[in-house]
C-alpha cells in the first residue's frame, strides 16, 4: 500500500508533519512517496518520484492549505484516487482534516470508511494558429485575462454553440462550484454548493453595466473566441498557474471533465459551516 504525501514545503509545520508521518507509516507497513522536488526540500531524496512514476497509490495527502490541494490535484492528473487535505494553511475550504485528527483521517481513508466528496473538474482546450496547442485540467477555474499589454480584452462568449455576447473586460472566469469560493468570488460571482456540477461564468471588471455571472448545465461548453486584433492581448491561467502563450490565443473551450476529484472529508464540517468560518468568523 502506497501513500503520496504532498506538503507545502514553505510551511515548517507541514514539513514537520511529513517527518511525523514517515515514522507513523513505517510502523504500519505503509510505503510513502513524495514528488521529487518535495522530497529534496524535506530531506527525503530516497522517497522522491516524478509525476509519471507515482503509479498505483491508495491515497494522496496534501499538507497545507487549498493551494497545496490544487498542487496535489495537478500531480495526480486524471487518476481518481482519494485525496485528503490536512489544513496547515490559511484557507481550508477543501481540507478534510485538522492536524490533530490527521492520522485518524488517514486510517479511515485507507480502510474505505471515510466520506468521499466528488468534485467536478474542467477541461480547457486552447487553440492557436488553427491548432489545438494545449488541454488543461482545472479544479477551481480557467481564466482568460488581459496579458502584459494591460489593455482591456475583447471576448466573444458562446455557451453550447449559442453566441451570448461580445465582452470588453479585464477577462473572464469559468469556474467550478469548488472554485466559486476562489477568484470567481472576488469577481462578484456567487457561492455555489459543491454538489453543483455545472460551471459559473464570471466576467472580470466588465466595461458595461449589464454583465452578470451565469451558471451553466454540466453538459454545456463555454467557448471564448478572441477577435483578430485582440488576440495578442490575452493570456490563460489555470488554477492560478499562467500557461505559456508563444502565439496569440484564438479560442478557449471549457467543458466539464470526465474525471472528478475525490476529496476525503473526515472532520464532518458542512460546506456552509466552512463558509461561515472562513468568511464571517462564525
Amino acid at each position: 500500500m502506497r501513500v503520496l504525501l504532498v506538503p507545502n514545503t514553505a510551511n515548517p509545520r507541514a514539513v514537520s508533519a511529513v517527518q511525523e508521518l514517515s515514522v507513523w507509516c513505517a510502523g504500519r507497513g505503509i510505503e510513502f512517496i513524495l514528488e521529487t522536488d518535495d522530497a529534496r526540500e524535506v530531506g527525503m531524496v530516497d522517497r522522491g518520484v516524478t509525476a509519471s512514476e507515482i503509479g498505483d497509490i491508495a491515497l494522496a495527502v496534501a499538507l497545507g492549505g487549498d493551494g497545496t490541494i490544487l498542487k496535489a490535484v495537478h500531480l495526480l492528473g486524471d487518476v481518481e484516487v482519494p485525496l485528503l487535505g490536512v489544513k496547515y494553511g490559511r484557507l481550508g475550504f477543501l481540507s478534510g482534516s485538522r492536524p490533530e485528527t490527521m492520522r485518524e483521517a488517514i486510517e479511515s481513508a485507507l480502510s474505505g470508511e471515510a466520506r468521499i466528496e466528488r468534485r467536478a473538474t474542467l477541461t480547457a482546450k486552447v487553440v492557436m494558429d488553427g491548432r489545438t496547442v494545449g488541454r488543461y485540467r482545472a479544479l477551481n477555474e480557467v481564466v482568460l485575462s488581459r496579458g502584459a499589454s494591460g489593455r482591456v480584452v475583447v471576448l466573444d462568449v458562446s455557451i453550447d454553440g449559442v453566441h451570448l455576447e461580445r465582452l470588453r473586460a479585464d477577462g473572464l472566469i469559468v469556474a467550478t462550484a469548488t472554485g466559486s469560493t476562489a477568484y470567481a468570488l472576488s469577481a462578484g460571482g456567487p457561492v455555489i454548493s459543491p454538489s453543483f456540477a455545472g460551471m459559473a461564468v464570471v466576467p472580470i471588471a466588465p466595461h458595461t453595466l449589464q454583465a452578470r455571472a451565469l451558471l451553466t448545465d454540466p453538459s454545456e461548453a463555454v467557448e471564448i473566441t478572441l477577435p483578430e486584433p485582440a488576440r495578442s492581448d490575452a493570456c490563460i491561467v489555470v488554477d492560478g498557474d499562467a500557461k505559456p502563450c508563444r502565439q496569440a490565443i484564438e479560442s478557449v473551450t471549457v467543458s466539464r471533465s470526465d474525471h472528478d476529484v475525490l476529496l476525503v472529508k473526515h472532520d464532518g464540517y458542512a460546506f456552509y459551516h466552512t463558509v461561515s468560518t472562513e468568511f464571517f468568523g462564525g
